[in-house]
């Protein structure tokens, strides 16, 4: 289909939060926002070839749940007549904003009060705003459509990312060093990675009216504090649209950052700041702007999947001891620890492992939903969980495209979903709960499912 017409149009609007708004990003821990460094926003791509139209949306939040990106992608059916499966809603994994729908726990509990629903992992209020807002963009991005060419490049930073996963000298695993000492390291558990990837929709004025900007990291720059912030994401696109202009709008890809931070771990001389990443990103992308490679390939297709994958079920002593600490403490206790754990924390975590062997028992399967988009040569895949970067890296080699990036974190949320040399080592991101819940096989059950769909639409 060379020389097809491609139309694109791209629209931002803010979504930030109000005063007092519950950001997450670590369950039962209470963080009203207080104060403003940067905002958030909402950024619509609506892509149209004559025969399919992709709608890619890219929001400054933590997660997205099931529920609440099907709001937005039927909303988006019933608002401007898009295929709900070719709407795909993608988040920051940014622990200085809201979630949209509880990601803690996703079933009502009689421990919870309705005042203190936030503890489940959303403030209920924010919701709506944020749908509505979502679509508001989509909207302006309709209004906008004009025709462009596709250009697409690759470059490589690997200075602001390191894998967060240590496996100790003792054989178990845990995220960063958690207060032990350098020289009880063995070695990292895996790796990261260091592609930052651009495709840029060019208008005929040669100015970008969008571009894709694509790297691997978690974004916890300002987690815990009680600030609002667009965190590494925010950054880089705010530098790159300064670059390319105030009409470009910039969407963050964020890949499969589960197991990757900004933070060293094992070098405290590192300098890490949101302004330090942003700054290195957008240098780092220049060049690769002067590489973009035009393709002549500018068809659009898109399709969809959910898997069945089996769950872990939570150990029964581990379900014994949650059982015990809530008979001890039916409601949760704020201003003191608890056996060593803060309270919150212990108390939560609690409830997240009654919820996952509640769900166990009802159906030991998770559905979990693979999106693929062709855009030409080009193809972007979306994961519903906080996915191990070992998966992305291992699509990447075995994609028919020619490139091929993965967003994270995308239209619902599965929890962590780490390799099995995690399950076996332990920590944080493998402790079976609501949080963490599928096989050890998991990884490559959604590789395998992914190469086969993108086989579908680059056959």
């Amino acid at each position: 289909m060379a020389g097809k017409r491609l139309l694109a149009g791209a629209a931002r609007v803010d979504i930030t939060p109000a005063m007092g708004t519950c950001l997450t990003g670590a369950p039962g821990l209470r963080r009203p926002a207080e104060i403003l460094i940067d905002p958030l926003f909402a950024k619509a791509l609506v892509l149209d070839d004559g025969e399919r139209r992709l709608c890619i949306l890219s929001l400054d939040l933590l997660a997205v749940t099931e529920e609440w990106g099907d709001k937005i992608r039927h909303g988006a059916k019933d608002r401007f007549g898009l295929d709900p499966d070719a709407v795909m809603v993608h988040t920051m994994s940014n622990h200085a904003a809201p979630g949209l729908g509880h990601t803690s726990l996703r079933l009502e509990s009689e421990y919870i009060p309705p005042e203190l629903s936030w503890i489940r992992g959303a403030d209920e209020a924010y919701n709506p705003v944020a749908v509505e807002r979502t679509l508001e963009a989509i909207g302006l991005a309709l209004e906008d459509m004009q025709p462009v060419r596709v250009g697409v490049a690759s470059g490589a930073e690997n200075r602001v990312t390191f894998n967060r996963r240590l496996v100790m000298r003792d054989g178990t695993g845990q995220m960063g060093l958690c207060g032990r000492p350098p020289s009880d390291v063995a070695y990292r558990e895996g790796p990261i990675d260091p592609e930052l990837g651009v495709v840029s929709f060019t208008a005929e004025s040669l100015r970008p009216v969008a571009l894709l900007l694509h790297h691997t990291c978690n974004a916890v720059h300002d987690f815990p504090m009680r600030c609002v912030s667009a965190d590494w994401p925010g950054a880089w696109s705010s530098r790159v649209r300064a670059i390319c202009g105030d009409d470009c709008v910039p969407l963050v890809i964020a890949g499969c950052g589960a197991n990757i931070d900004h933070g060293d771990p094992l070098n405290p001389a590192h300098v890490d700041t949101t302004e330090r990443m942003g700054a290195t990103l957008a240098e780092a992308t220049v060049p690769v702007l002067k590489r973009l490679v035009y393709q002549d390939d500018s068809r659009l297709d898109c399709a969809t999947r959910v898997i069945r994958i089996p769950l872990r079920r939570v150990p029964e002593h581990k379900l014994a001891e949650a059982k015990a600490l809530l008979a001890r403490h039916p409601t949760p206790t704020w201003d003191a620890g608890l056996e060593g754990i803060p309270t919150e924390w212990g108390w939560t975590h609690s409830l997240m492992r009654l919820e996952a062997d509640r769900v166990f028992r009802k159906d030991p399967y998770w559905g979990f939903e693979i999106q693929a988009f062709r855009i030409g040569d080009f193809a972007l895949v979306a994961w519903n969980g906080t996915v191990f970067v070992e998966a992305q890296l291992r699509l990447k080699m075995e994609s028919p495209a020619a490139r091929t990036f993965v967003a994270n974190m995308s239209n619902g949320y599965a929890g962590y979903v780490p390799t099995a040399l995690a399950l076996e080592c332990g920590g944080y991101e493998t402790w079976t709960s609501s949080n963490s819940k599928l096989v050890p096989e998991a990884l490559d059950m959604i590789v395998d499912s992914s190469v086969e769909l993108l086989g579908s639409l680059f056959s």
